[in-house]
Order: C-alpha cells, then structure tokens, then sequence
C-alpha cells in the first residue's frame, strides 16, 4: 500500500546522472530559495509598497520569458551539461552582486532590480535544458517518480529556504541570505562536472530565431498542450498572492520577517507533502480532467485563506493550495513531456517554463495592483475566485485537454517511447 502512495525511488537508485542532478540542484535550490524571500522582502522595506513587490516580479519576467526561449532553442542543439555548467557559473556572480548591493550603506533599488532581471534571464536560459534532459536519464517508466523527485527538490527549497530566510533576516541580515545562495551554486556546479556529456538529439535545429518560432508554431492547433499551460497561467495569475505576504504577515498577522518566510513557505510546505506522496498519480488515466480538479482545489484553498484572521489556519490553507498545485505540476509536465518529440523538447520546455516562472510574476503585479487600489483581502479573495471561474472555463472552451487520458484515445495514443515518439497529432497526442 506504503508503495503505491510514496513517490518511486527508482529514479534515483538506477540512474547516476539523475542522482548528481537531483543533489546538486537540491543545495542551489535552498539558496535561491532564500533570495525569493529576501527579495521582494528588501524592497518592501525600502519602499513600503507591495506595488513596488509586484513591480520588480515583473522587471524579471521579461528577461526570464527570453532567456527560456533562447535557451530552449540553445538546448535542443548543444550539450545540455556544458550550458547547465556555464549558467550556474554566471549566477554565482548574480548573488553575489545583490550581496555587495545589500551590504552598502544606502542599498540601490534600481540596481536591486537590474541584477534580480539579469539573475532571472540566466535562470530560465538554463531551465529548459535542466528540465527537458530528464527523460534521457531516467526513461519513460520513471518519468512520474522523476518528475515528482524533481518537484520534492524544489518543494525542500521552498519549505527551508523561505523558513530560513525569514530567521537569517532578522538576525544576520540581508546580505547574508544573497552570499550563501551565491555558494550554493557551487553545489550544482560540481555534480553537473561529474555528470556525463548529454549531446544533443538527432534532427535538432541549429539555434536563433527560426528554431524559437518554430517551437512556438509546434503548438498551433495542439489543444492538450495549450490547455496545460493555460490552466497554468490562469492559477497563477489570479490565485498567486505571494506579492501581499509582507503585507499580510507584517499588518494582518502583525508579525516580524519570521511570520512572512513562515507565509512564504507553507505552500512549500503542502507541495512537498505532495510530491513525497505521488506514486499514486501515475495511475491517474485522466491527466487533463485531474489538473482541471487540482487547479480548482488550489483557488478554493487561496479564498479561504484570504478570509482566515488565525495564522496557523492561514498557514494550513497555504499549504493545501500547495499540495493541489504540486499534484497539478506533476501532471502537466508528465503531459508534456510524454506527447513533444525529443528534437522539440527543451524548446517546448522553455515556453513551459517561460509560463511557469513568468505567472507568478505577473501575479504579483496582479495581486499588488489590486490591493493597492482595493484593499489586501479583496485581491486575495477575489484572485482566488477568478482562479476557480478561469479552471471551469477553460475546461467548457478546450474539451480535448479535459478529455486527455493516458490510456488509448480513439485514433491516437501516447508513445510509450519518448526519445521516439511518432508523428503528433492536431490535439497534440503522437501516433503509433
């Protein structure tokens, strides 16, 4: 029974490669964890607007959208170590940029938001290759449990990183929080060393534009893929207010920098619950109606949450829009993941991340905007609202993602290979 809830070791136990990603992504993700916290933490200080919050999410979501773009159509065609090596390399330097920011005697916001959009441009440049490598690691029977894996690392980092975050603030200071992420990435730096050359796939395009647009034009017409990053999207831009929690935990729960890491991760909290608990999600047969499900679950969770006046059912609420999104997360990459050829992958993977990590940004601005016009409540309530109403619709307006089933669909089926996966289909599923 035990077997069938927990996640699947076997990723990590069979696979070398996967086991150095896995350790060396989990110590850099603690760090960056903490700078997601000290972040917008440090401007809210400095400035005492959650609008300023929400703003500099935004000065990082176009760099990121870019550097997800480039390095998707950069990933397809080279080794995707050496560019995962380069990056980690380059945003050693970033943290320790806004360290040398933080520690001067009048911190600079404007520099504060160039080195954070320049640190957001490297991360998603690497992120497609990091993501889309994994079924040539593991293959496609541990493809979930990797997967899960992958988002259990990166629950750890959201649980511990804002956790401890908020207590480094408070006792050592900003600077302190962006050198240790710096020297975290040392971390990622020697396992990617270690790992093995991962060459680009047979018939992949040579990097630059006509490789980007043509990894956008793969989705013209592809309603299951469409639809996982439009449910996407609507969470995280309408049930995403991780821009007010200075605001609600320094005014609503009228706490220290303790209670806003505290706010920061409890949906970690709920999500790595989720992940460790995952071995049942592989038998899910309906992907696309079960992230429909979860997406829903989380937008009930953030409306409740944004009436709770008690933190530690604030806290548990969190921390159940966490699980549901977690559960939504596995699913949707599994999708993905399974129905784009491997010559596509990392540039496919980069406008999934490009959604991923770019949502909550414009969430930021989103919830910021409101509140600051409608009150902190009204922006957490009503996101969480338009989150659920959004889910519902798109579930009316693209039945082919709500159908999606992992087993036989009449005329179609997923590949069961994904480094050889068939010709794909107008509603993004590949033939035999």
């Amino acid at each position: 029974m035990a077997r069938r809830i927990l996640v699947d070791p076997a990723p990590l136990r069979e696979s070398r490669d996967f086991r150095l990603l896995f350790i060396g992504q989990l110590v850099s993700t603690l760090g960056s964890q903490l700078t997601v916290v000290a972040i917008p933490f440090q401007i809210y200080a400095e400035t005492h607007s959650s609008f300023q919050v929400g703003a500099i999410s935004i000065a990082q979501l176009v760099p990121l959208v870019i550097g997800s773009l480039i390095g998707g159509s950069v990933g397809d065609a080279v080794d995707r170590r050496l560019l995962l090596l380069l990056s980690s390399v380059a945003l050693t330097f970033t943290s320790g940029g806004l360290a040398w920011n933080a520690l001067s005697a009048h911190p600079s916001v404007p520099t504060l938001y160039v080195v954070s959009a320049l640190a957001a441009g490297l991360t998603g440049f690497a992120n497609p290759a990091r993501n889309s490598i994994v079924p040539r690691l593991v293959g496609q029977e541990n493809l979930v449990a990797a997967l899960s894996f992958l988002q259990v690392l990166f629950q750890v980092g959201a649980v511990a990183g804002p956790a401890v975050a908020g207590l480094l603030i408070g006792h050592t200071g900003i600077a302190w929080v962006y050198g240790i992420d710096a020297l975290t990435f040392f971390a990622a730096i020697v396992a990617t060393v270690m790992m093995r050359p991962i060459p680009p796939a047979d018939g992949a395009d040579r990097p630059g534009i006509r490789s980007i647009v043509d990894g956008i034009r793969f989705l013209r017409g592809r309603q299951v893929m469409q639809g996982a990053y439009l449910i996407d999207i609507n969470a995280m831009v309408f049930g995403m207010p991780r821009a007010l929690f200075p605001a609600i935990g320094l005014s609503v729960f009228h706490g220290g920098p303790d209670v806003v890491g505290y706010l920061f991760a409890a949906p970690g909290l709920g999500a790595l619950a989720g992940a460790l608990t995952t071995g049942w999600v592989g038998g899910i047969d309906r992907r696309g109606r079960a992230v429909i499900v979860a997406v829903v679950l989380w937008g009930l969770a953030i409306t409740a949450f944004g009436f709770s006046r008690v933190l530690w059912l604030a806290l548990v609420l969190l921390a159940v829009a966490g699980w549901a999104d977690v559960i939504s997360a596995v699913l949707r990459n599994t999708i993905l993941q399974t129905v784009v050829p491997e010559h596509f992958r990392s540039r496919i993977i980069a406008i999934q991340l490009a959604v991923v990590q770019g949502g909550p940004r414009v969430g930021d601005l989103e919830s910021g905007g409101v509140a600051t016009l409608a009150g902190t409540q009204f922006s957490v309530v009503s996101g969480g609202v338009l989150c659920v109403v959004g889910a519902a619709a798109l579930a009316v307006a693209m039945p082919v993602f709500a159908r999606h089933r992992t087993s036989e669909l009449p005329g179609h089926r997923v590949e069961p290979d994904p480094l050889a996966v068939g010709p794909i289909t107008e509603d993004g599923l590949a033939e035999p």
